[in-house]
């Protein structure tokens, strides 16, 4: 395959995580190494930014911010939850990337965003612009399917199981056989998120550690089999700590709380509220005291207690993606695959984006034990590698210093674009 030469964007989008700039960092360190690669460009706020061609020259940051994003949460370059729907902007976002000679496109997020950064590179072949598209996964749900585990998912959970294991401190001395403390995490259908809460027990398979009882989308929920368990707990504890994940449903498959029906810009149900629900549910039933967190967007921006192997692995993903797309690939997505040995390793791989796209990876019933509220030693076995190791964070006058890019405007060469 002849040598493409040109300039490359790389975007963010959908939620952000505590390592979503490390895969930027990435892309751009690795960027750099490459002569076809002209120039570096941002797009601010996901497709939404390169509709309105708001671009900005990464090659022109400095390499202290470059090396700053590694441990800086949140989308340094914004993010949306905008769906492309109508022709016109399938159709502005390729007159944007022949403008600027975009022929390497990289776009870091989850199940719609690798949709989307295939449908933008069907049309720019359909249409003879000759470019690469390569997605750069990321979510802190863990729910794309054909790579082993997701950047971002490591760290959040890291942060939980820190929350939960303070948490359980302070009930356990303020507990008297009538204090039950719900902890509501993200993770949307899947309960990657919420699994990851028994990392707190170490590992110990210990019933009294916190936390005591953890609820999974993949598991239907009762009210009758929820009060039977805390009492169970409460027979022999102090305290009982509930994980909960936000995509709860009954036997029917019915969510058990939403936002009032709400749905994103995908379609996809506003979740939140099941540790409210869980709390009404054992002090109107039980007559028990009940506290309940909701921990909302904190979990995702904890950089200060994010995990190195997550970050790393985040890192690499977005230098796999730029040595792919130089090497011809296109239409991929990089992967994460963990290797065979005891010893844990991961290496990059590459999956067809239209095997991503709007799919969702379960966990697994079978790392689920028999209560249907606890993890076994194979969720242990896969999820203990990635919360490993900590992220330096600097500090000045006792707080964090994150990065804020400086953002050098590319000029613009279009007109506005008119939105719906």
């Amino acid at each position: 395959m002849s040598e493409l030469t040109g300039n490359c964007l790389v975007a963010q989008s959908g939620g952000p995580t505590a390592v979503i700039n490390a895969s930027v960092a990435g892309v751009v360190s690795e960027a750099l190494n490459h002569e076809c690669i002209e120039e570096i460009y941002g797009g601010l706020n996901g497709v939404h930014g390169i509709l309105n061609e708001e671009l900005i020259d990464l090659a022109e940051e400095s390499q202290q911010n470059i090396r700053g994003l590694r441990h800086t949460p949140a989308s340094a370059l914004g993010t949306c939850r905008f769906k492309l729907r109508r022709d016109e902007d399938f159709a502005r976002i390729l007159e944007v990337f022949e403008k600027h000679n975009i022929r390497f496109f990289f776009y870091v997020g989850g199940n719609d965003s690798q949709d989307t950064a295939n449908k933008i590179s069907k049309l720019a072949q359909s249409r003879g612009h000759e470019m690469r598209a390569i997605g750069i996964p990321k979510t802190i749900d863990n729910d794309l399917v054909v790579t082993d585990h997701c950047p971002g998912y490591g760290s959040v959970i890291k942060s939980i199981c820190t929350t939960v294991r303070e948490m359980a401190l302070d009930h356990e001395a303020m507990g008297q056989h009538d204090l039950v403390s719900i902890l509501e995490v993200m993770g949307r259908n899947a309960g990657w998120i919420a699994a990851g809460a028994s990392l707190a027990k170490g590992n110990k398979e210990n019933p009294d550690l916190a936390p005591h009882l953890i609820y999974l989308p993949e598991v239907p929920f009762t009210t009758e089999k929820y009060l039977e368990d805390v009492r169970r707990v409460l027979s022999r504890n102090k305290h009982c700590f509930v994980v909960v994940g936000e995509g709860l449903v009954d036997p029917d498959g019915n969510y058990v709380s939403t936002s009032s029906g709400a749905t994103d810009a995908f379609g996809h149900a506003q979740l939140g509220g099941c540790g409210d629900f869980l709390q009404r549910t054992v002090e109107e039933n039980l007559g028990i005291k009940a506290r309940s967190a909701k921990l909302g967007i904190s979990q995702r921006a904890a950089a200060h207690c994010s995990s190195q192997a997550d970050n790393d692995e985040a890192y690499m993903a977005g230098e796999a993606a730029v040595r792919a797309a130089i090497s011809g690939e296109t239409d991929k997505m990089v992967t994460l695959i963990r290797g065979d040995e005891d010893q844990y390793s991961c290496e990059t791989g590459l999956a067809p984006l239209e095997d991503i796209a709007n799919g969702v990876k379960m966990l697994p019933q079978e790392w689920i034990n028999e209560d249907g509220v606890s993890m076994n030693y194979q969720f242990f076995k896969y999820a203990s590698p990635l919360i490993k190791g900590e992220v330096e964070v600097p500090y000045e006058h006792g707080l964090p210093q994150y990065t804020r890019l400086s953002k050098n405007r590319v000029q613009k060469q279009l007109g506005d674009h008119k939105f719906e």
